[in-house]
């Protein structure tokens, strides 16, 4: 599996690029935000390591340009550990964050769940189809397309996957700690950005009025359910 890792730091993409080639993954090297995009469209990845503070193009930026034509596992290497900036981070796309100091051992370990998640994704596809509906919502669980009166609406994984679990689940109220266990497969540390960084920005492209969503509601003082919208 091919990874692109974008790090102006020489010593932590040494590092990295070592430990992870022997682990069997082929490392693709970018040290600034113009080289990560252009490799990035001239080769297909499995996943993107993406420091925030890079040259020439910010790692934010290089995040949001992928993301207009991918849902490819990104994982944030950042010495930013303020929970707005990881709010952030999520919001604008990324699957995971981890900030340095770390150790490469943790970062395997949330390279392998990424990558483990996507393909199990990419794996439905082989499935008969099955069509979920709510409203002018129509998901489809075999491609991970969703469409909004026949619009496509592009969600990454992780938005898909807690607006398809609301759906299949109508008339339950996920807690963020449920939410958290079912859709990262993790377990719940008590940091609640992650969970409410993906509900809003999941409303964000899917409600008429984010502010007063249709489709998924919260429950004051339980969590969020899937909304009573024909």
């Amino acid at each position: 599996m091919k990874i692109l890792l974008v790090e102006d730091d020489p010593e932590i993409s040494t590092m990295l690029k070592t430990f992870l080639s022997t682990e069997n993954y082929e490392i693709i090297t970018a040290s600034d935000g113009e080289m990560a995009c252009r490799k990035f469209y001239e080769e297909e990845y499995s996943l993107v390591l993406l420091d925030l503070m890079i040259p020439k193009i910010s790692g934010m930026n290089v995040m949001k340009k992928i993301r207009e034509s991918s849902t490819v596992p990104i994982i944030i290497l950042s010495a930013k550990d303020t929970d707005s900036d990881k709010a952030l981070g999520l919001g604008l796309g990324a699957d995971d964050y981890i900030t340095k100091p770390f150790s490469v051992t943790e970062v395997l370990a949330r390279i392998k769940a990424n990558i483990r998640r996507n393909t199990q994704y990419a794996a439905k596809n082989q499935e008969p189809e099955a069509l979920l509906k709510k409203g002018g919502l129509i998901m489809n669980s075999n491609n991970y397309t969703l469409t909004k009166d026949g619009k496509p609406i592009e969600l990454t994984i992780k938005e898909f996957e807690i607006l398809r679990l609301l759906m299949q689940n109508p008339n339950k109220v996920y807690t963020k700690e449920q939410l958290y266990s079912l859709v990262w497969k993790d377990s719940y540390l008590g940091d609640e950005n992650a969970v409410n960084v993906h509900i809003s920005r999941l409303r964000s492209k899917i409600e008429d009025d984010p502010r007063n969503p249709l489709y998924v509601v919260t429950v004051w003082g339980i969590g969020y359910k899937l909304g009573e919208i024909q």
